[in-house]
């Protein structure tokens, strides 16, 4: 094996490209006023903000007014990196934005199992009084399986390879996005049965790590995806989409995105 830091500049591997900071990021606020907060985290916001704009129109057709505050960050990426400090400072600007509406029951909605679920897990360790904003945070598919609104979806013929995220799989959230998919008619949806992608934040990112990386993601993933060539891939994390990409060829959707679609009556036979 080579050494780690000369394979790539800041022990990043050169065999994986970096996400691409995007130029159309994701700037509606909504409505101040809203019944929904949608917490818009730093990657669908600024490197894939086609997740957001989709959850916004899937909320807004359940019948929502929603809200999106700009800028907030769950201080994980600080967190995973030992700095608990800075990790502290960003967790408490984004409960002093939230906590008015956990108080008043407006639900918080995330996008990003990691981030979403560090408001469940992570704050009640790092910040006191934070059980308010746990008790009204929900993933994206966790809030539509319970309140699904006015929802109705037109029939739409898919197969859909679903991957869960370990966050997604850890707090047993995975039957509320089987649920929420089960919403559209037409839809014939697996579930793969993995375990980590091998992704896990910036880890496959490192030099030193790539290999395991890869090793985990073709353990069962990749060679899942690459044997559903008719199948729409779902996967809601936004490192599974990054492995499942750079080690598939495939692009993968957030299920706010299938939703989407499906509202928007979107062909049967279209491929991302």
């Amino acid at each position: 094996m080579s050494c780690p830091l000369a394979r790539g500049a800041l022990g990043f591997s050169t065999d994986r490209d970096l996400p691409r900071w995007r130029s159309d990021i994701f700037t509606d606020t909504g409505t101040p006023g809203a019944d929904v907060v949608l917490f818009v985290d730093t990657f669908n916001r600024y490197f894939e903000p086609e997740n957001a704009r989709a959850a916004m129109q899937v909320l807004r057709a359940a019948g929502y007014e929603v809200h999106a505050p700009a800028g907030l960050c769950c201080g994980r990426p600080f967190l995973s990196s030992g700095m608990v400090d800075e990790a502290k400072r960003e967790a408490g600007r984004m409960l002093r934005a939230l906590a008015p509406y956990a108080e008043r029951g407006v639900p918080i909605v995330g996008l990003e199992p990691s981030c979403l679920f560090s408001l469940r897990d992570e704050f009640s360790v790092l910040l006191p009084g934070t059980e308010t904003v746990a008790k009204n945070a929900f993933l994206f598919e966790e809030f539509l399986a319970r309140r699904p609104g006015k929802l109705a979806f037109p029939e739409m013929k898919r197969k859909l390879l679903l991957h869960g995220h370990c966050h997604q799989k850890a707090f047993g959230a995975m039957p509320a996005v089987e649920k929420v998919l089960a919403m559209v008619p037409g839809l014939s949806v697996q579930t793969v049965q993995t375990s980590c992608c091998g992704m896990a934040g910036s880890f496959g990112y490192e030099a030193e790590h790539y290999e395991v990386s890869m090793r985990m993601g073709e353990l069962a993933l990749l060679p899942e995806v690459r044997k559903a060539a008719d199948a729409l891939i779902v996967a809601d994390g936004t490192s599974c989409r990054q492995q499942i990409a750079h080690g598939a060829g495939r692009e993968a959707w957030h299920v706010a995105r299938v939703l989407e679609a499906a509202l928007n009556g979107a062909s049967a036979g279209s491929r991302p």
